[in-house]
């Protein structure tokens, strides 16, 4: 995929925007900024079909508002080590305002998920991921250097998806 823009949300979280070629579909690729550094490359180094929207934030707010702008067809989470799902969380309640942002107030109950592909290894606790759960999204939990990986498992088992 191409590297195609990058600009900074009203929240202050980077995106950036990556291109394949023409059909597919939209996936939105989510790290927080200590495992964002190599994501882009693993991005310009997939080969398939749509679009690919990198956010890199801090906190849940900017993650949720992406979500219901761009409608992505799944969401891939960037964290330690890829999980198959997780539990539930509590978000305990605080505002953000360290972004250059705009300052929001987040928290709250976010249910149980499923990764929508099948992954090994041990259930585990993620934020993005139920974030993500509660608005119906499929996602998928990865390592950084798995994203490429992982995006092209899912488009190729995706209908039109590579």
């Amino acid at each position: 995929m191409q590297h195609t823009r990058t600009w900074t949300d009203i929240y202050g979280s980077a995106r950036a925007s990556f291109e394949g070629r023409a059909g597919g579909h939209r996936w939105l690729v989510a790290a927080p900024p200590d495992l964002a550094a190599g994501v882009p490359a693993e991005l310009t180094a997939l080969d398939g079909k749509g679009r690919a929207d990198l956010l890199v934030h801090d906190g849940l707010t900017p993650l949720l508002a992406a979500l219901r702008e761009l409608e992505p067809r799944g969401v891939i989470v960037v964290a330690p080590r890829a999980l198959p799902g997780g539990p539930a969380v509590t978000v305990p309640e605080r505002v953000v305002d360290d972004q250059g942002g705009t300052p929001y107030r987040e928290g709250g109950e976010y249910p149980a998920w499923n990764a929508a592909l099948p992954l090994a290894g041990e259930m585990g606790e993620n934020e993005a991921a139920s974030a993500t759960a509660s608005l119906r999204v499929p996602v998928v939990v990865t390592s950084p250097d798995g994203v490429r990986a992982a995006l092209e498992a899912w488009m190729d088992a995706t209908p039109h998806g590579r």
